[in-house]
């Protein structure tokens, strides 16, 4: 007989290479119109150490069929639902733009209910306190699209051809909404450590707008700024697989 509950976590959470028991997980939340296919190089990168779960949020590709969430708020609170509370192997969480959001929004709730992240990587996204930036989802098919590519997304868009890019603009029209309309609340801070993380060139997240996510925690707070843009990690796979692996504790094995 199927488990409902495990059925709901294989199509939210997505575990592309087993690791042993007892190692640290390493939750990975994509941007607006990401996939959790977007972190299979990392999670390659850092097998067999890190067991590397990435997030598929409804509306795309496989979950097309799915309305996709306009609001941060219920995709956090849906991950807090669906992970073990009886697992109690550390859990460090990864987000890259719009996902560094829903990580901090899930680092919040985790806390709340007993069971704090280990660490909070927030990648490519200004601190959550700031004033908000530019809007886009209320505009046009072609002012969003330019935006994506601005960005220089990889994988939010498919190639180009008008049937697949109208599959596309419905999550993605709904992703920029979720984290374009959301506003962080004041509230106690996290115990975790947090590192942001950014692309030298990055058009819309600047050092100092990364170094705001430092207001967010009690703990130890640090700023890792690498060559590239916005999807910086695209070209820089084992240096930022190194730099988790250092932030987890963890050290390949020597052969």
């Amino acid at each position: 007989m199927t488990d409902p509950a495990a059925a709901e976590r294989g199509l939210w959470i997505r575990q592309f290479r087993p690791a042993g028991p007892g190692l640290p997980r390493l939750l990975c939340l994509p941007h607006a119109g990401g996939s959790a296919g977007f972190y299979l190089p990392l999670s390659h990168a850092l097998s067999p150490l890190v067991n590397v779960l990435a997030v598929q949020y409804p509306g795309r590709q496989d979950r097309r069929g799915e309305p996709a969430l306009r609001s941060i708020e219920p995709l956090a609170d849906t991950l807090l639902r669906l992970l073990d509370p009886e697992d109690a192997t550390p859990l460090a969480l990864f987000g890259h733009s719009m996902g560094a959001v829903v990580a901090f929004e899930l680092a919040r709730r985790l806390e709340a209910d007993g069971r704090p992240a280990s660490l909070l990587v927030a990648s490519a996204r200004r601190g959550p306190f700031l004033p908000p930036g530019p809007s886009f989802h209320h505009l046009g098919d072609a002012a969003i699209l330019s935006e994506v590519r601005n960005l220089g997304s990889a994988d939010a868009l498919p190639p180009e051809h008008p049937a697949l890019l109208q599959l596309a603009l419905p999550a993605l029209r709904a992703d920029f909404e979720a984290v374009e309309s959301y506003r962080a609340t004041r509230a106690a801070p996290l115990s975790c450590p947090v590192v942001a993380m950014t692309g030298s060139d990055d058009p819309r997240v600047s050092p100092a707008d990364a170094r705001a996510w430092s207001d967010v925690t009690d703990a130890s707070a640090s700023l890792s700024v690498h060559p590239g843009g916005h999807f910086y990690l695209l070209d820089r796979t084992a240096e930022i697989a190194r730099e988790l692996r250092s932030l987890l504790g963890v050290r390949p094995t020597r052969t």
